[in-house]
């Protein structure tokens, strides 16, 4: 069985066997928690730094795709953090950054210098791929130091 992960500022992928996934399922299993929305069920462990409620993993977006979440407030810097969007073969077809998304009444704005939740949204405008029906939404972690610990992105596979 083949695992994508990304650490260390790379996306690698490791051969592990089903045994091995059973002993990671059985000590993590306790975490998983439904969330329920008006978008659908969204399966996310407690200690997740991003909760995407749009668009929903394996859905079918079209342009612009609108992206709305919300992140641990370290996910961010600036207020910001890069989102991405790659064809079936991880070619870059749109990006831009997500911003906090703050009360428009509220003068003071949004506190994302938080470890709590924060909500963001963002914007990506593009053209269908011409070839595959598949691709990846990319958020990643903004990571101004540029030191690789501090890398983290939340992938899903989207359709066209």
């Amino acid at each position: 069985m083949l695992l994508r992960a990304y650490s260390w500022g790379r996306w690698d992928a490791h051969i592990i066997s089903p045994r091995f996934i059973l002993v990671i399922l059985g000590a993590s299993l306790f975490k998983i928690l439904e969330i329920k929305g008006e978008t659908g069920d969204v399966p996310l462990a407690s200690n997740s730094p991003v909760i995407l409620e749009e668009p929903l993993s394996g859905g079918l977006i079209s342009s612009p795709l609108k992206i709305k979440g919300k992140a641990r407030g370290n996910w961010f810097f600036e207020a910001t953090f890069p989102v991405v969007l790659t064809d079936w073969n991880r070619k870059i077809i749109a990006e831009n950054f997500a911003t906090v998304k703050g009360d428009p009444d509220d003068t003071a704005g949004v506190n994302w210098m938080t470890t709590d939740f924060v909500p963001f949204e963002a914007e990506l405008k593009f053209e269908k791929p011409a070839y595959g029906k598949n691709g990846f939404l990319i958020l990643k972690k903004d990571n101004p130091s540029g030191l690789p610990e501090h890398d983290d992105a939340l992938e899903i596979e989207v359709s066209f």
